[in-house]
């Protein structure tokens, strides 16, 4: 693998890292703590949406968030051919 290919799969890497972790960082500290008030007029399972989202939706966002990775690491490992067999 050329030094650019290297380069360009990292960065689409740290690409996808700081997405995700963004999308995490919006879903824990935007919803549970700085919306909670707005976000507990609505009501999930019979629990305020705001209460929800800082005790369990983080959570959920969270284990989804690593399946997403794993499945989009795959297509970029096997776009730049670094792939496991």
């Amino acid at each position: 693998m050329t030094r650019e290919r290297r380069d360009a799969y990292w960065k689409r890497n740290l690409g996808i890292v700081l997405k995700l972790l963004l999308v995490w960082f919006v879903v824990s500290f935007g919803f549970g703590i700085l919306l909670h008030d707005w976000l507990d007029n609505f009501r999930v399972f019979g629990f305020k949406l705001g209460f929800w989202f800082a005790q369990q939706g983080s959570i959920y966002v969270f284990v989804i968030l690593i399946f997403a990775y794993v499945r989009i690491m795959n297509k970029l490992d096997i776009e730049h051919d670094v792939h496991e067999d």
